[in-house]
């Protein structure tokens, strides 16, 4: 782009995420929606307020080639927003795009695959959380997100805070669970994360500022899964008696 232009797509972008701040959109909406502003830019080479119908229409059509319909999806959801919150003009062409209904029912793992992922999890941090994730049926963000706050041991609650929708709610939190929590937070100790970063030597885990990282964690679980030869797409795992896998090993 020339250099004028690139200066107004800077203002047009840094506007798209004020407004979707403004909105109330969550950080991941926020990442996703700036993403397919940057996308449409860097393929045409220059500044989205320029395009018209006919080439977004021959972009989306590639898209579905080279994407998931989840993407494109989330692509259009990004751009409408650009269009009518940040170039206020109308998004007459939207009804082009119109990514199919799909319904699916996760995976559910049996007892014997529950206690195979738990003692295959080498770390304690990772047996902890990956038990809490899935016997609370929580988001990824949900569970890295918990503080020692948020655990009410004397009636046996969890408070998730910001939940999605930004809602929080109260789920019961099972013994197994709280005891394995207790272990790891022993080894630990820190003033409010139950899933500090970890990145430094164990005895400053209690001085982290963050919690565990999104993505090595992900990366934790499909190389666990791998390891354990299981082929389901979608791990919703029930509370099993694994109090003493959990506990054998150290942080």
């Amino acid at each position: 782009m020339e250099p004028s232009e690139q200066s107004r797509f800077d203002d047009l972008y840094q506007r798209h995420l004020r407004m979707l701040k403004l909105q109330g959109k969550s950080d991941s909406t926020i990442d996703v929606y700036a993403r397919a502003v940057r996308r449409v830019t860097a393929h045409f080479d220059c500044c989205p307020d320029q395009l018209t119908p006919e080439q977004l229409e021959v972009y989306f059509g590639q898209l579905v080639d080279s994407h998931s319909w989840s993407t494109v999806k989330v692509d259009r959801n990004g751009l409408q927003f650009f269009w009518r919150h940040v170039l206020k003009l109308d998004w007459q062409w939207v009804n082009i795009i119109k990514p199919p209904k799909i319904s699916t029912i996760p995976d559910i793992l049996t007892l014997a695959e529950v206690e195979r992922l738990i003692s295959a999890t080498r770390k304690l941090r990772y047996r902890v959380f990956f038990l809490t994730t899935y016997s609370l049926g929580l988001r990824l963000e949900e569970a890295l997100s918990l503080q020692v706050g948020d655990i009410d041991a004397q009636r046996r609650r969890v408070h998730v805070r910001r939940g999605k929708g930004h809602k929080d709610r109260m789920l019961p939190l099972p013994e197994l669970t709280y005891h394995a929590l207790r272990a790891l937070w022993c080894k630990h100790r820190h003033p409010y994360l139950l899933f500090p970063s970890a990145q430094g030597k164990l005895e400053t885990v209690c001085q982290a500022t963050t919690h565990m990282d999104r993505g090595s964690t992900q990366v934790a679980m499909k190389v666990l899964v791998k390891e354990c030869g299981i082929k389901k797409k979608s791990q919703s795992i029930p509370c099993a008696t694994v109090l003493p896998l959990i506990c054998s090993n150290g942080a």
